[in-house]
């Protein structure tokens, strides 16, 4: 007796009232907000050997998502001098990282003054 075959999604994409893609793809497990934030990390800390600390930013784009990540890059005591880095990400529709570029500089004690 041959065992039941798994039930399998449709791969088309149901489209929002205005004919966008993205309000279906938000409410979906894969494709939301937080498994973007994942997605961006986790292949981060693939390209630069370091893992992130945090994420600061995360928005949907017309092809998928950006993100900030905090990354520290160098260690030092005190802690508040330590050297920390902002990484935009940017990712495709299905999560996969198409680019990123280091944003920013900073010492983790540092106060962002900008208005």
């Amino acid at each position: 007796m041959a065992a039941p075959e798994p039930r399998r999604r449709s791969s088309s994409r149901s489209r929002g009232s205005d004919g966008d893609s993205t309000s279906s793809r938000r409410r979906s497990g894969k494709g939301n907000a937080g498994w973007a934030i994942r997605s961006a990390v986790g292949q981060l800390q693939e390209l630069l050997g370091r893992a992130p600390e945090s994420v600061s930013a995360v928005k949907p784009t017309e092809t998928g998502w950006e993100a900030d990540v905090e990354v520290l890059e160098l260690e030092r005591v005190p802690e508040t001098t330590s050297v920390m880095a902002t990484y935009r990400v940017t990712l495709d529709e299905e999560g996969d990282l198409v680019g990123y570029e280091r944003k920013r500089r900073y010492t983790r004690g540092q106060i962002d003054r900008r208005g």
